[in-house]
């Protein structure tokens, strides 16, 4: 037997952080509308200070919230051009970085100083804008300036706008969060309007195609059934529905046919331990009747989510006294594919190689 003093130290593990939270991955930062020209606002993504803001030349950028001179928050200062570029003006001492996170400006040096400014930076997030949304890339090594490990995320082709876009908090981490959010079996006892799913529906048997995909997994394409109705009065016939999970939280869910196509995308952003930002955007291409549907679509969509939210409130009741949850097949499965996801991340950005999807094909029933 090994004396300890003679044991190895565990390497420490690239791509999660000591919350949990993925790293080298890209998180929303926030819907496009909301940064406005000139403007920012301050974040905590993963437990960190994030300053998002536009420029008033339209340039979307993301920077530690942190003065490296002080440290006072960048965003409660204001954005001033200096030497023909936007920067961001620290308010206490008037230092000025630029959407590079560099240093451009410190009023107080004298003309013979012989501090260098341009040394001194701030940690920059690249930034990814698409269809209405910001995205920012959280490298595992915040001096990194190596480009992010994936492609932003792409969700197929969408209108530049989002119909509507619906936003909660959940008092839970990520983790709890994502696993709530994709439960199939709460639906009937969680979400039972009468306009939705009442009581008097009962529970049907769902058995639904699984595969692997980039970073996740899908239900493969198939005609819808509970809401078969629905759909067919607002898109038409031929209706095909599939629902998609990507790493580290993406879930939507596209409805199509021949002449139209809805989706809706709930981004999870984790801000600190037991705080989870939820984003959910609707875009749609055809279905005219959706323009009408847009007030009972935000109404419901907000409905589904604080529903939701008041489960992770109970949930948080019995966590306070154990942790441990007794997880079964096939209904917690996907809770379980997204633990395997999490694992592998790590251990190939840890080792240095290609992310392996682990899941297989396989076909899940449920009641619900």
């Amino acid at each position: 037997m090994r004396a300890l003093s003679d044991t190895q130290p565990i390497p420490a593990k690239t791509g999660i952080t000591e919350e949990g939270y993925l790293t080298d991955c890209w998180y929303l930062a926030a819907p496009s509308a909301r940064l406005k020209p000139g403007k920012q606002q301050r974040l905590m993504v993963l437990g960190e200070p994030v300053v998002v803001g536009r420029t008033p030349a339209g340039e979307a950028f993301a920077l530690r919230d942190i003065c490296p001179h002080r440290l006072v928050p960048l965003s409660s200062g204001q954005q001033v051009e200096t030497k023909g570029e936007w920067t961001l003006q620290c308010p206490y001492h008037g230092w000025r970085f630029g959407t590079d996170g560099g240093c451009r400006l410190m009023p107080s040096l004298t003309d013979d100083s012989p501090y260098d400014a341009a040394k001194v930076k701030v940690r920059r997030y690249p930034v990814h804008e698409a269809n209405g949304a910001v995205y920012l890339y959280v490298a595992h090594d915040p001096r990194s300036t190596a480009p992010p490990a994936v492609p932003p995320p792409d969700f197929g082709p969408l209108p530049d706008k989002p119909g509507f876009i619906i936003e909660d908090v959940f008092a839970a981490h990520m983790d709890d969060a994502v696993v709530g959010l994709m439960d199939p079996a709460h639906v009937p006892f969680v979400h039972n309007q009468w306009w939705w799913r009442p009581p008097s529906a009962g529970l049907k048997l769902k058995e639904k195609p699984f595969i692997p995909t980039e970073r996740g997994w899908a239900i493969d394409r198939h005609s819808p059934s509970s809401n078969s109705k629905l759909y067919r009065w607002v898109f038409g016939g031929d209706v095909q529905t599939e629902i998609r999970f990507q790493l580290p939280g993406y879930r939507w869910e596209i409805i199509s046919n021949n002449t139209a196509r809805l989706l809706t995308l709930t981004c999870l952003t984790p801000e600190a331990p037991k705080k989870t930002r939820i984003t959910q955007f609707t875009w749609w291409t055809g279905a005219p009747l959706l323009h009408l549907a847009v007030p009972l679509g935000k109404r419901m969509g907000r409905k589904f989510l604080a529903q939701d939210g008041r489960m992770v409130d109970l949930q948080n009741q019995g966590m306070a006294h154990q942790k441990a949850m007794l997880w079964i097949d096939d209904i917690d499965i996907q809770a379980k594919w997204y633990q395997q996801l999490k694992r592998e991340w790590t251990a190939a950005r840890t080792e240095g190689r290609d992310f392996a999807n682990p899941i297989q094909p396989r076909v899940l029933k449920w009641m619900s």
